[in-house]
């Protein structure tokens, strides 16, 4: 479990300029959770602070009964703690298989490494000793971080905007990924950043973020009727070309 206790973030930007300001939220086991809202709204920023990319001004972050305010994002990773970016990261030089294998923390076998990819919709044969480079389209990158997620088995998943710049086709296979997860029993918590309508109908939950503050929170069935009809509806559910 996962609360976030009056947190605050602050930022110089010409002045000082407040992202986050005082959320309270718990975050419970076994739920898929979509933070969405406006753009500026400052989503990507509280999934940062979750990571730990970014520290708060103000605050406390507490997993699992520990507080992890001050934890870097390499100890929050060892504590079960697993995040994505929204542009993932390419890494020359290193073979899925290498980053596969450092996500479990333990020499994976190349069957077992395969089974992941599998997981995501990707044929093995054609990845496993691929480079985690250029050659690699922003889908098939999507799904090799997701991969590595499963891999780490982590009981806290963060995705922050995981439809950024993929096809449909890419798409489609994410939200097939993400029913699973949803499904998946033994104390998960997956938390998405996402301003896509797919995503936000597989949700538990979905909390509304704007202008740093929480101003809704329900089930999708509560919440997606405010959404709609709401003032920044045209942000919500862009087109995936």
């Amino acid at each position: 479990m996962l609360e976030l206790k009056n947190l605050t973030f602050s930022a110089e930007d010409g002045g000082k300029a407040e992202i986050i300001r005082n959320i309270d939220l718990v975050l419970p086991e076994d739920r898929f959770i979509v933070i969405t809202g406006p753009n500026g709204g400052g989503k990507s920023t509280l999934a940062k602070l979750i990571a730990g990319i970014e520290q708060p001004t103000s605050g406390r972050i507490i997993f699992n009964g520990e507080d992890i305010t001050g934890r870097s994002i390499t100890e929050r990773a060892r504590m079960g703690i697993g995040f994505a970016f929204q542009q993932p990261v390419r890494f020359k030089g290193l073979t899925v298989l290498d980053l596969l294998r450092i996500a479990a923390g333990k020499t994976l076998s190349v069957s077992e490494a395969c089974e992941y990819l599998s997981e995501v919709g990707l044929c093995a044969k054609d990845y496993i000793k691929r480079e985690v480079n250029s050659s690699l389209s922003g889908g098939e990158l999507k799904r090799i971080e997701i991969a590595t997620i499963l891999a780490r088995d982590v009981s806290l998943a963060v995705f922050d905007e995981p439809e950024a710049g993929i096809d449909l086709w890419s798409f489609t296979n994410l939200i097939r990924i993400f029913e699973k997860m949803r499904s998946h029993e033994g104390g998960r918590t997956v938390v998405v950043i996402s301003h896509q309508e797919r995503i936000l109908n597989i949700a538990d939950e979905i909390i509304v973020l704007t202008d740093g503050a929480v101003t809704a929170r329900g089930s999708r069935d509560e919440i997606m009727p405010q959404i709609i009809g709401s003032k920044y509806a045209e942000n919500i559910c862009p087109k995936i070309d």
